[in-house]
Parts: structure tokens; sequence; C-alpha cells
């Protein structure tokens, strides 16, 4: 069986991180959610299919013809029409039964185990608190569907659709009869309902486990979270100086490098060329990514930073994601709590949205550099290779727009 794995989408809510890598390769942990969910299909599947589209170069290059023992091939959706459309693209790679995964969602092993035993065709679900904001499931008394229905004001049930699927290769028929939706796209949700109007048993695969869509900013701070949560231990193989001291669940990777009088309060992972201090504070389920440099006293707290990040002496970074070669000049702060205790308001497609969390930092795309002594506020976004003046207060965002 394969695994379809959907990784096209341009990611534009996720911006700036997203203006010059596909959303799929942003990095959980030590790894890119694409890779998150390989691992976790990897038991149930015997090969990989990749749709891509946007950028659909650098996952080809950072994935490779195999992931593992498992043979990954790549179809591409030239432009963004759908779900349908996209799984579609997939149809002359495909003869046998296969599960579709997007590539930019954190889930657990369970949920492609419960498609691949569901039977032929089965879409999975999972109960939520608030279903009004999903597509909500409908069942029969012995459990396969009746109904989606997008986003309704009274849900029927609580069972959230997921967003993942089990299909036979005649999906592609029905996928090929799916009208244009109104927003002019082909919805594998109307797919379905064709194959209920033709008295197609559908399976509902139940799923109570692990599933964040990864699709705003602060989300990759949420999936983060939840996948150094699981870290057991201390695991040091890099170079740890004297008077280093770790406490709580750590991972210091080969070729990483501890200075003397470094902090770290796990959870935390510390990737392999990182180098940390001397004198520098490191706590709250923060990454430190790959070739990164964090200078002479400075806090980093509850932060992602990318491949060959900087932030440089006596700065501080906190509740923030930081893009691949972004540089924080000396004396770089950053504030993550506003006065009044609200939670922080980001822009997010022209609109300001709540992100829930009362500390939020910032979010920096690839290349941005920022002036010595630059106080960046709660919630603002700096677009790639942006700069700041030295000694500037930025309060908006600057997106080169």
């Amino acid at each position: 069986m394969d695994g379809v794995v959907l990784a096209a989408g341009r990611g534009t809510r996720m911006r700036p991180l997203t203006d010059q890598q596909p959303k799929p390769l942003l990095p959980v942990g030590d790894r890119s959610l694409l890779e998150r969910v390989f691992d976790a299909a990897s038991d149930v599947v015997d090969a990989f299919v990749v749709v891509t589209g946007y950028r659909g170069d650098q996952i080809r290059d950072a994935i490779g013809d195999s992931y593992g023992d498992r043979p990954v091939r790549y179809v591409d959706q030239p432009e963004p029409r759908g779900t349908a459309h996209a799984i579609a693209q997939a149809e002359p790679v495909i003869d046998d039964r296969f599960i579709v995964l997007n590539g930019d969602v954190l889930i657990d092993p369970a949920l492609p185990r419960a498609l691949a035993d569901a039977g032929d065709t089965a879409v999975a679900a999972t109960e939520v608190a608030d279903p009004r904001s999903y597509g909500v499931i409908s069942t029969t008394s012995n459990g396969t569907l009746t109904d989606i229905v997008e986003k309704p004001a009274d849900p029927p049930t609580s069972l959230a659709n997921v967003g993942c699927y089990a299909f036979e290769p005649d999906i592609f028929e029905y996928i090929d009869r799916t009208p244009e939706s109104e927003r002019g796209e082909y919805e594998i949700t109307t797919t379905l309902e064709l194959l209920v109007e033709d008295d197609r048993t559908i399976s509902v695969a139940r799923y109570d486990g692990t599933w964040l869509d990864v699709g705003r900013p602060w989300e990759l701070l949420t999936a983060t979270e939840a996948i150094l949560d699981d870290i057991e231990g201390q695991h040091v193989a890099g170079t740890v100086e004297g008077d280093v001291h770790l406490h709580g669940p750590i991972v210091v990777e080969d070729g990483a490098q501890l200075k003397t009088g470094v902090s770290v309060e796990g959870p935390a992972v510390i990737c392999a060329g990182a180098e940390v201090g001397p004198n520098a504070y490191i706590r709250g389920s923060t990454v430190v990514g790959p070739d990164t440099h964090v200078g002479h006293a400075v806090e980093v707290k509850n932060t992602v930073l990318m491949e060959d990040a900087s932030v440089g002496h006596q700065s501080y970074v906190g509740d923030s994601v930081l893009g691949r070669g972004v540089n924080f000049g000396a004396g770089t702060n950053v504030a993550n709590l506003r006065h009044d205790g609200e939670s922080v308001r980001v822009m997010v497609k022209g609109d300001r949205v709540d992100t829930s969390r009362r500390k939020f930092g910032v979010i920096v795309g690839d290349g941005a550099k920022t002036g010595i002594n630059t106080s960046l506020n709660a919630g603002v976004r700096l677009g790639p290779d942006e700069t700041t003046a030295p000694g500037e207060v930025l309060t908006r965002d600057r997106m080169g727009e």
C-alpha cells in the first residue's frame, strides 16, 4: 500500500516562514514536518508518493528517492486546485489501495494504522470540543459515513474530519466526476458525496491521538512543544565544556558545542553544528537548529532557531520562530507579553488573528537581520532579508510588500 502525502500548498498563513521554503520542510524538533509524517506512516505503507507544487524542488532535494527503506516518488500539482485535484495527480503511479495524508500535520502512527485497517474506503475522524470550525461527520448506526458538513453553525455531531483518507484506485473515476466548487477548487469531500450517492460504504476510522494542523507560525511552537514533551532523559553526544548546567530532558547532538557557563533547562534540542555560549541560557521547549550560533549572555526561551540562525551577545528571544540564516545583532530584544495581559495577535493574510497565547514573540523570515540594540514588539513579523537599523524599535510588521 502506498502513502500519498499532500505537500503542494504555498502555506501563505505561515508567512514569512514559507516565503522561501515549503511549509512541509519547516522543522519540528530535529526533523521536518514532512519527515514526521513519513515516520508516522512507515509501518503501514510500502512506498510514498509526494504531491509537490510550491518550491517542490526543495522537497525533492531534501528527501531524495527514499526515506529509510521506503521508496519515495514525486508527482507535481502545478497549480493549487483543491485536495481532490492534488490526489488525482498521483493516479499514474497508483495501482492499489492507498492512504492520503497531509504533509503539514503532526499525527501519531495510530492514525495511518487506523486507515489501513478500516476497509476499502475510509475517512479519519476525531472527537473535538467545538466542531464548528471543521468538516463535521455524520455516521450510520454501524459507524459508516453518511454526510460531511463543512463548518456548520449547529454541528450534528462532534466528529471532525481529520483530512486523511484511504482509497481504492477507482476513486480517480469519482474525482473525474467531481464538479468545481464555488471557490474554484475540486474538493475531496464532494467526491465522497458522490460515493455515498452511489451507495458505496465509507468507513469512519476513529482516532484520538495527536492531530495538530500546523498552519500558522505559533502552531509551529505548539507542535515543537508536543514533540519535545516526549524526550526522556538526557542524550549528550556533542561537546560540553566545564561549568555547563543541564537540567531536565535534553538532546545535544553530535557536533554541537556548549561553552563554559551555559545553562540549559529542558526540554530542549541542540542540533549538530550549533554553538551555544559562553554564559548563555536556553530554556522551555527550545530547538537550537543545525549550525546556529547563540552568543555570550543570550537567553533563548521556548523558541525555534532554524538552520544557520545567529543571536548576538546580550540578546533575549522568547516564544519566537527565527528562520534560516537570521542574524540578530547584539542587544536585540524580543517582547513576548502585552502590557494589558491579553493574548498576542498576529497578522495572517490581512487579518489580525488571536494566537490564544498570552506569551508570543516574533516571526522572522529567512535571512533577516537586526541592527544592534533593536527592540521587536510582540507579534511582529519581519520578512525574509528585511533589516532593522541600530537601536530601532519595531512595533509593526516589515514584510517588504
